[in-house]
């Protein structure tokens, strides 16, 4: 039996393209440029880069991106994406917890909870990190941001996800504290208009233990922000009404 995240991704790359959360692209781009200096030189890794709305973003403004996704319908509607745009992406099939990359890039992104967060087990989710820190040289960065631990601790995830409708809808909802794992059966009508059900599980990472688990991995400073959609900063403080938090590493 297939994850649930990979069946959620078998035939959902337009729905996806059509959800609320992706719609900061150009935002988001701009900040990752500003966090590297808007150094064309770089090479960058754009880790379950989904339909490639990051790595052509990136692309179109000069940089050498290789995007990998582990959903190979995710895949197919990015090259088609990158091909209409005239970007030069590398697309590759592959799976985030076993990445096979040796220090060969100077950025690393995993946003969107791309790959990272949705894996079954904490093991899962901490190899994807240390394969990206693998992935870079000295120096290198990694922007990532994920589901912040914090706000299920004050706030209600269900409530959160009933008033940011998409093509998933929340039918049960629980967080549990012990494993900081939000557990939901999910309704999800896909790109042939058939109708889903899912039991989808969640991470969610406080900051003390996203810091511990990036130096675990080998980066050697880690900062953490808020993260608001389309528009990413270091000018904001996390606070438990950040649903996902805004992670900068660097490699030693």
């Amino acid at each position: 039996m297939k994850p649930w995240y990979e069946e959620l991704f078998e035939d959902y790359a337009e729905t996806y393209d059509r959800e609320s959360f992706t719609q900061g692209t150009v935002g988001e781009v701009d900040f990752i440029e500003r966090e590297i200096r808007h150094d064309r030189t770089l090479r960058i890794v754009d880790i379950g880069c989904g339909t490639g709305r990051h790595s052509i973003e990136l692309a179109l403004r000069g940089y050498r991106v290789t995007g990998i996704d582990l959903s190979e319908a995710q895949l197919k509607r990015a090259h088609e994406k990158a091909i209409r745009a005239k970007a030069d992406v590398e697309f590759l099939l592959k799976d985030a917890t076993a990445l096979d990359f040796k220090g060969e890039f100077h950025l690393a992104l995993i946003l969107c909870e791309g790959a990272f967060a949705l894996m079954e087990t904490d093991e899962k989710n901490f190899a994807i990190l240390r394969n990206a820190c693998a992935a870079l040289r000295p120096g290198g960065k990694l922007i990532l941001t994920t589901l912040n631990g914090l706000y299920p601790l004050f706030h209600s995830v269900k409530d959160f996800l009933k008033a940011h409708p998409g093509g998933v809808e929340t039918k049960a909802d629980t967080f549990d504290l012990m494993t900081f794992r939000n557990v939901s059966s999910v309704e999800v009508t896909d790109d042939s208009g058939r109708v889903r059900k899912l039991e989808c599980s969640e991470r969610y990472y406080v900051p003390s233990e996203m810091t511990w688990l990036l130096k675990s991995a080998g980066f050697a400073t880690v900062d953490i922000f808020g993260c608001a959609l389309g528009a990413f900063s270091r000018a904001d403080p996390l606070t438990a009404d950040d649903f996902e938090m805004l992670v900068v590493a660097e490699k030693g």
